[in-house]
């Protein structure tokens, strides 16, 4: 099966779930500098919201990149991952309009961990796919980055009811670790071509 279809359909989605977000930022009612104040906590989590649908959408298609075809495993796998994704302008304005509050801090590391599961699962579907000894195994190799970041949020998620901003600190950690998309995945594509040229 190619997987053309598959990642566009994904942009596609990711493209819309940008564009729900920034449509659920509300302009201020005052017109001075000072009216901007009220928005604030929205703006922090959007920015916060769209770096990890960037860092989702770049890291995605490095896999995709690294993979020479898909079967229907990944296409739930795939799907699944966008649903978690799809939820992540709900969290977003409700922790934004709400001054991160606990709750919706929770519920936003909650969204958090089971993207980076569903992440985790289309790694491995794909793996499974293409075998053990593929560039693609062997650019995730043992994937330390991805298990680190599900622990993060796993222990995120209570301390927001300890401290939100704490929970909130979490997420930034691990925003900051994938900012940079894995090099690991260009160089076995670029060593399996030229050892395939």
């Amino acid at each position: 099966m190619n997987k053309g279809r598959l990642e566009a359909f994904s942009d596609g989605v990711l493209a819309v779930i940008i564009t729900i977000m920034v449509l659920e930022m509300k302009s201020p009612h005052g017109t001075s500098l000072a009216s901007l104040g009220s928005v604030i906590p929205v703006f922090l989590t959007y920015i916060l919201s769209f770096v990890y649908i960037a860092i989702y959408w770049n890291n995605h298609h490095h896999l995709l990149h690294a993979t020479q075809r898909v079967n229907g495993a990944t296409l739930w796998a795939n799907l699944h991952l966008l649903f978690w994704l799809s939820l992540v302008p709900f969290t977003t304005a409700w922790m934004g309009e709400n001054h991160f509050d606990s709750w919706p801090v929770a519920v936003y590391g909650v969204v958090l961990l089971l993207a980076a599961v569903a992440y985790f699962v289309l790694t491995k579907t794909l793996i499974s796919l293409h075998g053990r000894g593929s560039t693609l195994a062997r650019s995730i190799g043992r994937d330390k980055k991805g298990k680190i970041s599900i622990v993060i949020y796993a222990a995120a998620v209570p301390l927001a009811f300890v401290r939100s901003w704490i929970a909130g600190a979490c997420y930034i950690v691990v925003a900051i670790m994938w900012l940079i998309p894995d090099p690991r995945i260009e160089k076995k594509v670029a060593e399996s071509t030229e050892g395939n040229g």
